[in-house]
């Protein structure tokens, strides 16, 4: 038995190292296989992490939850209205492609081009992405739009095409998709007849008639007269960021909202402080002399679904409208803080970037309670400044023309934060002015990574650029950022002076030249940025919505 055990323990050896050799050759084999499994389709969708949109519907009435269905239809209509205006054929173009992982990222994407990443495309044969996407014929030229002669050729709720001779012509919104609007306002009116409350039912009566009409104005209003609604709906053609050739058209898009009515009375009193804070705005006189409307509105919601222009790529987590800048000025904005999906992207994308990019003893500053705040103060800050440039010959928006969107947000998050610096200087707002510095200049990190092709991410890259050559930050041999707070305010006054400026000016020139000297994305951050994405933190959210998530 002596000479046996050193034998028996010699097998055993050699047994377990056989064992651990084909472990490890299977470890290599299924990491090989892993690796050749993850297609550039499935990359791709890593870059998105999926929510389910919910609420508490028990807390409705069943009236109100009874509405819920039609306006989800409705929003199935403006989802695919935004499709035509976006690409063109929805259903022909999904066809098209083989690769299930590819097809999802296009429905994603509302067509072949990557929105995180500057409008790349991602289906072989495609092209580059017109600049006015679908509004305008491809082969028209900027000069050749601008030489013509058209009725309402400048308007948001036209598309431009060719008729049979070649030559341009403008064809109304309403009449372009008008079997598509006629359904969705009959679904507006069958939900009107379950609105419990009277402005909510007229609200829901006018945006009906304005589908059909493409006159918008009276329900806007009735829109803004609303106050005591639980349940809410966005739809029609209303922001213009997909018009990246010149920023006039507006795009399709749906929110159905349930008001968190704890949340939004916390809120309301902000609303009266625009005034005094336009007053105080760290520019020449002139350039804040209009007085922004004061039956502004803050409230939260939950939003229960997503379509069209705001569920493109990167998704938006605050919303403030109208935009009509008569309405902005005779009323002014109900700015709708949509408090489960920024909570969502705070916890799964914000808190790790944090954790990567942001200096360890700065971490603690960054909390939800300062990303509600800022990303609220933003939509109220496009509220103040200037809607009518000086010289008198129109509109900001109509004055830099495709840049307008990219720096109107840029102002409204440099104002947004100069905005929670006056409050808590007034005692306001409570919390360390640090944590509002801090959560910001993360934040930043997270909308860069929409790219630049959106006017977010153009804004963002703005912002961290100007910051760098103030030295609002210093960033270390590893990639770690220490912010350093009194130089922030610093550096947001000048920079909110700057957009002021360029805004009151109509100073296209000088916008042109800002975005395109400042929007490149220099080698230490292209580094960080791509550190991120190496350790899987997602660049945005995907949503699981519709009336089986919500138990309806």
């Amino acid at each position: 038995m002596k000479k046996l055990l050193p034998l028996a323990l010699s097998l055993t050896l050699i047994a377990c190292q056989n064992n651990e050799k084909k472990n490890t050759d299977n470890e290599q084999t299924s990491a090989q296989e892993t690796s050749k499994e993850l297609t550039e389709a499935e990359k791709r969708l890593e870059k998105y992490v999926p929510v389910k949109l919910t609420t508490n519907v028990s807390k409705l009435t069943e009236n109100q939850r009874l509405m819920i269905p039609s306006l989800i239809k409705v929003g199935q209509i403006m989802d695919g209205l935004f499709w035509k205006q976006a690409y063109g054929h929805k259903e022909e173009f999904l066809e098209s492609i083989s690769d299930e992982n590819t097809r999802r990222f296009a429905n994603i994407n509302y067509g072949p081009w990557d929105r995180l990443d500057g409008n790349k495309p991602f289906v072989e044969g495609v092209g580059e992405k017109p600049l006015g996407a679908n509004y305008y014929p491809k082969d028209m030229t900027k000069e050749e739009f601008e030489a013509a002669d058209l009725d309402n050729k400048g308007s948001l709720y036209t598309l431009i095409r060719r008729d049979s001779t070649g030559k341009l012509t403008s064809i109304p919104f309403h009449e372009a998709f008008k079997e598509d609007l006629a359904e969705a306002a009959e679904l507006l009116l069958g939900a009107s007849y379950y609105a419990d409350n009277e402005q909510l039912k007229k609200h829901l009566m006018l945006r009906a008639e304005a589908l059909i009409t493409g006159e918008f104005f009276k329900s806007d209003m009735a829109w803004m007269d609303m106050t005591e609604n639980q349940i809410d709906i966005i739809c029609g053609p209303i922001e213009t960021y997909e018009d990246q050739l010149f920023g006039n058209k507006a795009s399709y898009e749906a929110y159905v909202l349930v008001k968190d009515m704890e949340w939004s009375e916390r809120l309301a009193k902000y609303a009266s402080m625009l005034p005094e804070l336009q007053t105080n705005l760290p520019v020449e006189a002139k350039y804040k002399a209009e007085k922004p409307g004061t039956d502004s509105q803050l409230a939260a919601f939950d939003v229960i679904y997503y379509a069209g222009d705001c569920n493109a790529g990167s998704k938006t987590i605050a919303v403030n409208l109208p935009n009509d800048e008569k309405i902005q000025l005779e009323k002014g904005t109900r700015r709708s803080q949509l408090k489960n999906a920024m909570q969502a992207k705070f916890d799964k994308i914000l808190i790790p970037i944090a954790a990567e990019l942001i200096d360890e003893s700065q971490r603690d500053y960054i909390n939800f309670e300062a990303f509600f705040a800022n990303t609220m103060f933003h939509e109220v800050a496009h509220g103040l400044g200037i809607k009518n440039t000086l010289d008198g010959k129109g509109t900001v928006r109509a004055a830099l023309k495709e840049h307008a969107s990219a720096l109107e947000e840029g102002k409204a998050d440099i104002l947004g934060l100069y905005m929670i610096t006056q409050l808590h200087a007034k005692g306001e707002i409570d919390g360390d002015l640090k944590s509002y510095y801090t959560t910001f200049m993360a934040s930043i990190f997270r909308s860069i990574r929409f790219g630049t092709s959106s006017a977010h991410g153009k804004a963002n890259m703005i912002r961290f650029n100007f910051f760098k050559d103030q030295g609002v930050f210093i960033r270390s041999a590893e990639g770690k950022y220490t912010i350093d707070c009194d130089k922030m305010n610093d550096a947001m006054n000048a920079l909110s002076a700057k957009i002021l400026k360029l805004q009151g000016d109509g100073d296209y020139e000088g916008v042109a030249k800002l975005v395109a000297e400042e929007t490149v994305i220099k080698a230490d951050l292209k580094s960080d940025l791509e550190r991120l994405s190496a350790l899987g933190i997602p660049v945005d959210v995907v949503f699981e919505q519709g009336v089986e998530v919500l138990g309806l």
